[in-house]
């Protein structure tokens, strides 16, 4: 290996993105190319070749102003660069001049960091403050108030302390309920990034978390529709543990938002692409709230269908934000800590996979979840 071909080896192996620019006039923007960029470089910024026109491998206006102030003031400097897609990503870029060539090009080193992961460190950090400190000072101030009243005239009234204890309870309850949430939410978040490894039986896990949900069903008279599945049918890739927290919360919203007496019900497919699994059967207003980038996965859709009261088309686009709750469903029985959907998206989004609302009022509602199939396509599995 000559030292051209080790050079050339070693710069490809690089983890971090590489590009080495030209240009020779400050006013001739569509001067500015790229005369090496290694293969880290070449996979982020979607480019084939190792030279080319600069503007055609990157357009961030801040990264080109960077890309200029070390090509013609020979200063170093930075920039943040952002892709787009469902796994977005979020890179440092450091440029740093090279000075002037022999044919009196101006040459410039460009570096991009990955820094996704210290950028959802932080802001899940501040997110999950400001938001657990406004979710919980509603019970803190409760039961705050029902201490102070039992120390107070109430001390001796054990019908008033039974019942102040017995709310007390529930407030309590909430804050744990919301603080297990918060915790699982900013865990999956941090890993959202990284694809999960292993194989899933769909079938199997469908199987029990429908048993789990039994008895919340049975509690509100709510039939749980869903016939056996043939075991092992049915693989996805994924993460068991999430995924089985992705059903579970489907179940429990359904059964909560189900009058009394109605049915809930599930129906599994495979060997669908992901047009086909994202579709809903319902004639009803429908919205993606998260989705693959596009690739020819062959994909497994698992549908949870409701007959409760809907929800409206406005509302639709808002369901997977973090402590979101349609007007009319913040309290009562169906109240909840508002963060169910939005770790079902965050899980879907770590999964490459896709979630799915069909909803309009008075009509229920129909969530559809899917997720890459591993190995061949299994043909079509179907409850009712």
């Amino acid at each position: 290996m000559s030292a051209s071909q080790l050079y050339a080896a070693v710069v490809n192996a690089l983890p971090d993105p590489i590009l080495v620019v030209v240009g020779f006039d400050r006013d001739d923007l569509t001067g500015r190319r790229y005369i090496l960029a290694n293969a880290a470089a070449r996979e982020l910024l979607r480019i084939t070749a190792e030279e080319g026109m600069l503007l055609s491998a990157v357009r961030d206006p801040d990264v080109l102003a960077a890309v200029d102030k070390a090509l013609f003031d020979e200063l170093d400097a930075e920039s943040i660069y952002e892709t787009t897609g469902a796994q977005s990503r979020s890179l440092r870029v450091r440029v740093r001049s090279l000075g002037i060539g022999q044919d009196g090009a101006h040459l410039a080193l460009v570096t991009f960091h990955d820094e996704t992961e210290v950028r959802r460190v932080e802001r899940t950090r501040v997110d999950f403050l400001a938001n657990a400190s406004h979710e919980l000072r509603t019970p803190l101030a409760s039961l705050s108030g029902f201490i102070e009243t039992l120390r107070g005239h109430a001390r001796n009234d054990v019908a008033a302390r039974d019942k102040f204890l017995g709310i007390m309870q529930t407030q309590a309850d909430r804050m744990a309920r919301l603080i297990a949430d918060l915790t699982s939410l900013s865990r999956i978040e941090l890993d959202e990034h990284v694809p999960p490894r292993g194989t899933v039986d769909l079938v199997l896990l469908v199987g029990e978390a429908v048993e789990a949900a039994a008895p919340l069903a049975a509690q509100r008279g709510v039939k749980l529709e869903c016939r056996p599945f043939a075991p092992g049918t049915v693989h996805v890739r994924g993460e068991r543990d999430q995924i089985i927290q992705v059903v579970q919360n489907l179940l429990d919203n359904a059964i909560k938002y189900s009058p009394d007496g109605a049915g809930v019900r599930i129906e599994l497919q495979s060997g669908l692409s992901e047009l086909a699994a994202a579709a809903s059967p319902e004639n009803l207003p429908r919205l993606s709230l998260a989705a693959p980038d596009p690739s020819p996965e062959t994909y497994a859709a698992l549908r949870v269908i409701d007959l409760g009261p809907g929800i409206a088309r406005q509302n639709l686009p808002r369901l997977s934000e973090r402590f979101y709750r349609v007007d009319g469903q913040k309290s009562g029985a169906r109240s909840g800590t508002g963060l169910g959907l939005a770790i079902v998206k965050h899980i879907m989004n770590r999964h490459r996979g896709g979630l799915v609302v069909a909803s309009a009022e008075g009509e229920g509602s129909t969530f559809t979840v899917y997720f890459p199939m591993a190995g061949a396509p299994e043909g079509v599995v179907k409850a009712s």
